[in-house]
């Protein structure tokens, strides 16, 4: 009866009339902010350009790569689920994006809807002087000393992991195994006993695990928080994260008041917060801070979705590129064997790491040529003066590209060369402001030596114990996003073990 009323009532023309008003405005709306820049002219109302993105981010991203390359401004835009968004691909530009994030100019969102995603307790949300003390206080958990306990947590479980690799190739020797899932899971594995070691037991891990594969599915699909939705599991998942990790907080702030020595990335940042609150205390002063343990459950967090899905994404183009360079796997393969083999029984130490300068080389030109996240989603706060000629309107979502910035000003960048990080070339230096995949400015990575340190971990101990060859197909290479990147084919390998046998650590 409702329909036939609409159909037949006085008032269905003004409804349409409506309607169409406010679609009329708001394509005007988007042109208006749009201007000169290259992108659609018209867009799908309200939902945008959202479908093509979620179905097949990788063409839709090349393509407003190709649109900022295609004029003089080095930007280009779009429009997704009711907001503006512009794709940055010039390294200056992008670099005045991450010199400015301020209240007043641009907040880092790490994704379109981050905030509602991963909830108001996270690092990157943080602001001044709030944000520069909490990063102080987060320095020493990638001192020399913790990256020494870390390493040593890592390799065990590394070979934990290429163990049961082995095992799986074994069984169907002429069957390739894709290795992004694995990965995945080594690499969750590593992060859950890095960062909050003894504190979760087999069932927070089982459940830690399901939780934080909801949360990887949600990233990748439509932001509909209604029950049965992906981003609505993924939200929800990402909560009980919190609560858990939050947990781990209060066990290991318990056991640094025993003063017992740290064995995971929480303890070494609980014992500075005590060290600072003691030092305050000493001095006469109040207590210089204060943090939930649901606050610091949301910051390791963010330390686990940094370390995880980058990580990820970074060993499998290491895979890729020393199997497509079988010179470079052999120099690496000579340098390892200088320092560490494999049949010693003696762990690799966070030393012999810090002496390989190629296999440092290498990690860092991996990071280069296929940065893993490739990009560093930001809103607009307030309007801001990009250029001369264009304004950011408030509300815009931006994007400046690390990835594009990393084939701009190097000898050859799409060439993979690590000898550009030697000593010799000093690329790193002379093209330092290109090199952003650990962002820049105030927000720039605060563990990228945790990850560099990982990287060349795994390499170092991969092409040691294990022998890898590609199954190659056509676009099996081509990138892939999830939401960081991957090869396309999930990186199939076949495997078979290199040494006589294994380190017992």
């Amino acid at each position: 009866m409702a329909s036939i009323w609409i159909m037949i009532s006085p008032w269905t023309p003004y409804l349409f009339s409506f309607i169409a008003l406010i679609l009329l405005l708001e394509q005007i709306f988007y042109l208006k902010k749009k201007r000169f820049l290259p992108g659609p002219s018209l867009v799908f109302p309200f939902f945008g350009n959202v479908f093509p993105l979620v179905t097949n981010p990788t063409k839709f991203w090349d393509l407003q790569s190709a649109l900022a390359k295609s004029t003089r401004h080095g930007f280009s835009a779009n429009y997704t689920i009711g907001k503006f968004i512009l794709y940055i691909h010039s390294t200056d530009l992008s670099h005045k994006v991450f010199a400015n994030v301020r209240p007043d100019a641009f907040h880092l969102i790490g994704h379109p809807f981050g905030k509602k995603l991963f909830g108001e307790h996270n690092l990157i949300y943080l602001f001044g002087q709030e944000h520069k003390d909490l990063r102080r206080r987060i320095a020493p958990n990638f001192t020399p000393k913790a990256l020494a306990t870390y390493t040593d947590i890592q390799q065990r479980i590394i070979i934990k992991h290429f163990k049961s690799w082995l095992d799986e190739a074994s069984k169907s020797p002429t069957t390739p195994i894709p290795l992004r899932l694995l990965c995945r899971d080594m690499n969750l594995d590593t992060s859950q006993i890095v960062f909050v070691g003894p504190y979760l037991n087999e069932e927070s891990r089982r459940r830690f695990n399901v939780d934080y594969n909801y949360f990887n599915v949600g990233l990748m699909k439509l932001p509909v928080d209604l029950p049965g939705f992906a981003f609505r599991n993924a939200r929800l998942g990402v909560g009980r994260l919190v609560e858990t990790l939050s947990v781990c907080v209060e066990q290991s702030l318990n056991k640094m008041k025993s003063e017992e020595q740290p064995t995971c990335l929480i303890d070494f940042w609980m014992q500075e917060n005590l060290r600072e609150i003691n030092e305050a205390k000493k001095n006469g002063l109040t207590k210089p801070f204060e943090y939930s343990n649901k606050e610091l459950g949301g910051y390791l967090f963010d330390f686990l979705f940094a370390a995880q899905d980058a990580s990820t994404s970074a060993l499998l183009w290491a895979l890729v590129l020393l199997d497509s360079h079988q010179n470079v796997l052999e120099k690496v393969r000579e340098e390892v064997a200088k320092f560490w083999s494999p049949e010693s029984d003696q762990p690799l130490t966070a030393d012999m790491l810090r002496e390989m300068k190629y296999l440092e080389a290498v990690a860092r030109e991996i990071i280069r040529i296929r940065a893993p996240a490739t990009m560093v989603p930001h809103i607009a706060g307030e309007e801001f003066r990009l250029t001369e000629d264009y304004v950011i309107p408030k509300g815009t979502i931006v994007f400046p590209s690390v990835f594009d910035s990393s084939f701009q000003g190097f000898t050859e960048p799409e060439k993979f060369d690590p000898d550009r990080f030697m000593e010799e070339r000093q690329e790193d230096r002379v093209y330092k402001k290109n090199f952003l995949a650990f962002g820049a400015g105030p927000h720039a990575c605060v563990g990228q030596k945790y990850a560099i340190n990982h990287l060349m971990l795994f390499i170092a101990m991969f092409t040691a114990l294990i022998d890898f060859k590609r199954h190659k197909t056509n676009g099996c290479d081509d990138i892939s996003y999830i939401p960081t990147i991957a090869p396309k084919d999930d990186c199939k390998v076949f495997l078979s073990q290199r040494c006589t046998r294994f380190p017992s650590l």
